[in-house]
């Protein structure tokens, strides 16, 4: 049977509301990093109460992601994306109307992980109606959500200036999210090859699997270290460089931009290539980057550096979900939760990191040299599992190598 192209494959209306769906949700979840500095005049906050209150959304969506994971699995990931775009709209009403405390705000960053989780439903919708042959491309484009974070560094402060108020970025939210419901409940549809329902048995078994912790710890690298910077990078340019709250923020857009659209060009490129081939690639740079910021050199070198660095995590996310379909593609609703979770984790603790560490020594050269170590460990440990996994798929089965990438070796 002749393979159809991408184009040609699919459901174009769902593959957009996914994306509209993760973008605006990416949006949302990410609206404190920059509003930090803004929020700080208003509640003083030290180093690491700033890592907290941009590392806590994070946390919150790492959580609930396995929630929207399973949801996804049992209901569908349209009707979960549905509830979890309604869910979206507590944490927005009480930034909105009820924050008048530091303790409060951590309450609702916490629930803000509700945008977050996004991720579990969106990318199931978008990659369950293509075949594997295309998963790296659909699975880039919906991932390619992440751009809304450009949105919320872009904007978040410039709308607080304007109007005086933090709180009000978290009321004109609400707006793009009812419209993104309202296209997506229209358009937006279950595939017709959505896997059958897991029982708890299945979803202890996917668990159980060493290449699931294998994902979750590549991603906890690649999503993490892209989400945890894109939230915290606001911060640092304001304490490192003396800038502005918009101008860092309009500088940390630059290094966002970098990652979320290239993550589907990680995706399409690994298609190509192969995963494993092309994360050892991402790992690599994303490594050198970041121990170069470490010397902390002048304001255009290090968004240079940054701008390479988070194209390199962000072209790693897609290409580590060019991987996770084919070897679990009857199991991705759950797999996406478990690996979006690990995901998130990292980029918890990313700024956790970087405000602890400036705390203790005040300087960030402690921290990215850590942050570069662990994309250098990244490099060994894919490199390592994808002699295991070409060595298994070559005891086992006599196609040429060229017709698939080394990871379907584990799943033959």
């Amino acid at each position: 049977m002749e393979k159809k192209s991408f184009w040609q494959s699919g459901h174009k209306p769902s593959l957009f509301g996914a994306f509209l769906y993760f973008d605006i949700s990416f949006m949302i979840w990410g609206m404190l990093g920059p509003l930090a500095v803004v929020i700080a005049e208003d509640f003083p906050m030290s180093p690491v109460q700033k890592a907290n209150l941009v590392a806590l959304p994070i946390l919150g969506g790492s959580i609930l992601r396995l929630v929207l994971g399973f949801l996804a699995d049992r209901i569908g990931p349209k009707l979960t994306a549905q509830i979890g775009m309604l869910s979206t709209l507590i944490p927005l009403l009480l930034g909105w109307l009820w924050v008048d405390s530091l303790n409060q705000l951590y309450i609702v960053a916490l629930l803000l992980g509700i945008a977050g989780a996004s991720f579990a439903a969106a990318l199931p919708l978008a990659g369950q109606w293509y075949p594997k042959e295309h998963q790296g491309l659909a699975m880039g484009i919906a991932g390619a959500g992440n751009s809304g974070t450009v949105l919320a560094t872009l904007f978040a402060n410039r709308i607080a200036q304007h109007f005086g108020s933090w709180e009000i970025v978290f009321g004109l939210a609400i707006i793009p999210i009812v419209i993104v419901f309202i296209y997506f409940s229209l358009f937006a549809h279950n595939s017709p090859n959505r896997p059958a329902k897991k029982t708890l048995s299945e979803y202890s078994n996917v668990i159980k699997q060493r290449d699931a912790w294998v994902f979750c710890a590549l991603y906890c690298v690649t999503f993490g270290g892209f989400v945890g910077l894109a939230n915290y990078l606001t911060i640092f340019f304001n304490t490192q460089y003396g800038l502005s709250p918009i101008m860092a923020a309009d500088i940390t857009t630059l290094c966002v931009i970098s990652g979320s659209f290239f993550r589907p060009v990680g995706g399409f490129l690994a298609d190509r290539i192969g995963g494993t081939r092309m994360l050892m690639i991402l790992y690599a740079g994303a490594a050198i980057m970041l121990a170069s910021v470490s010397f902390l050199p002048p304001l255009i070198v290090v968004v240079a550096l940054l701008f390479i660095g988070m194209m390199c995590l962000g072209a790693g996310n897609g290409s580590v979900f060019q991987l996770v379909p084919q070897r679990f593609g009857g199991e991705i609703g759950l797999v996406t939760g478990i690996v979006g979770a690990a995901g998130g984790l990292g980029g918890y603790a990313l700024p956790l990191i970087l405000g602890r560490l400036y705390q203790l020594t005040g300087s960030y050269t402690p921290g990215f040299i850590i942050l570069s170590l662990i994309a250098g460990g990244s490099f060994i440990l894919i490199f390592v599992m994808q002699m295991k996994w070409r060595r298994s798929w070559l005891s086992k089965i006599h196609t040429p190598r060229t017709a698939i990438t080394p990871i379907d070796s584990a799943k033959a």
